[in-house]
């Protein structure tokens, strides 16, 4: 009987428990997939913990790449046998599902398993964020914090092949680095340097055109004071905690700035929006220009520690569990 890691309530890592699942024929419209490899985000955090409220019980995980065993009536997008991946899905934290098969993309021969459980959520999210949310042109300067992190690698990377300017933040010394490594022109370490005071150093008093913000409470002040005047604050994750009511007189005295919060379900709730998003990012991996850094693996059982570990901010890159 096929395994998957389930919660019965919402809390700590510790309520995830490796559990026997019944995995039925596929219906119509479904593909019945075996994960090779899953992907492990903040998003399977906050749902987990009950910041995102999910039905209980549930089976944790949102991104996963596998082989297609089976189709249900009407499914002509795939078949048996095909390599497939898929991003904003939950369930994903199992050895085998079923799910919807106008959510799976084929899988170029040139991407691997792991790479594409390691990058859909998160590459998917960058493509939307730097070429629908705001469309950064060579030249633009943008602040991203979390730089060292799944998505921000691939976000400072994605960034240097536009031309932009990039001033990205994170925790330590070896973080920054990474961040500089992967492209960011500037990395301020929070734990050591005050951000807005570098980044105004950085533009001579300018600010950014845009800040891409996924640590929430902690940072989205100093991200608003960021901004030059009608720059965007685009918040997409809570990463230290949910962002306070913002009094909306703070954005015109900062500079009529503007506000969003986005998420990847609406970006792709079309498929044609989820196929011209994930070949651009097929796209760009495949030129070499982004590479995917899987800094940590765990096996599928193994899921509370990577999320210890997430939580703890020991992680840089991307990680993914392993069904094999």
């Amino acid at each position: 009987m096929p395994k998957a890691i389930c919660f019965e309530q919402f809390g700590g890592p510790e309520v995830m428990k490796w559990m026997d699942i019944e995995v039925p024929e596929p219906g119509p419209g479904e593909a019945r997939i075996r994960h090779k490899a899953v992907g492990v985000n903040f998003v399977d955090v906050y749902q987990r913990s009950g910041l995102y409220k999910v039905p209980l019980p549930s089976i944790a995980g949102n991104e996963g790449a596998g082989i297609v065993e089976a189709v249900g009536a009407g499914v002509t997008l795939v078949k048996p046998g095909d390599r497939v991946a898929y991003a904003g899905v939950m369930g994903a934290y199992c050895e085998v599902r079923n799910i919807k098969a106008e959510r799976l993309c084929l899988l170029p021969d040139d991407i691997s398993f792991a790479q594409a459980a390691a990058m859909m959520l998160k590459g998917l999210t960058v493509q939307y964020l730097i070429r629908r949310t705001y469309r950064v042109e060579a030249g633009d300067t943008v602040v991203f914090h979390a730089a060292a992190g799944g998505v921000g690698t691939i976000a400072c990377q994605w960034l240097r092949m536009l031309g932009a300017k990039v001033i990205g933040t994170a925790g330590s010394e070896a973080k920054c680095k990474l961040a500089r490594q992967n492209g960011a022109d500037f990395c301020v370490d929070y734990r050591r340097e005050n951000i807005l005071e570098r980044v105004q150093e950085i533009t001579g008093g300018a600010g950014a055109a845009v800040v891409y913000d996924s640590v929430g409470k902690d940072t989205f002040e100093t991200s608003l004071k960021s901004l030059s005047p009608r720059g965007l604050m685009v918040s997409f994750g809570n990463a230290s905690g949910p962002v306070p009511p913002l009094d909306l007189l703070l954005l015109s005295q900062l500079g009529s700035l503007y506000v969003t919060r986005p998420t990847l379900a609406t970006y792709i709730a079309q498929r044609s929006d989820l196929e011209e998003a994930a070949a651009e990012l097929f796209g760009v991996v495949a030129s070499g220009a982004v590479k995917i850094e899987i800094n940590q693996q765990y096996p599928l059982q193994d899921a509370p520690k990577a999320h210890q570990d997430l939580e703890g901010r020991k992680t840089t890159g991307s990680t993914i569990l392993l069904t094999d």
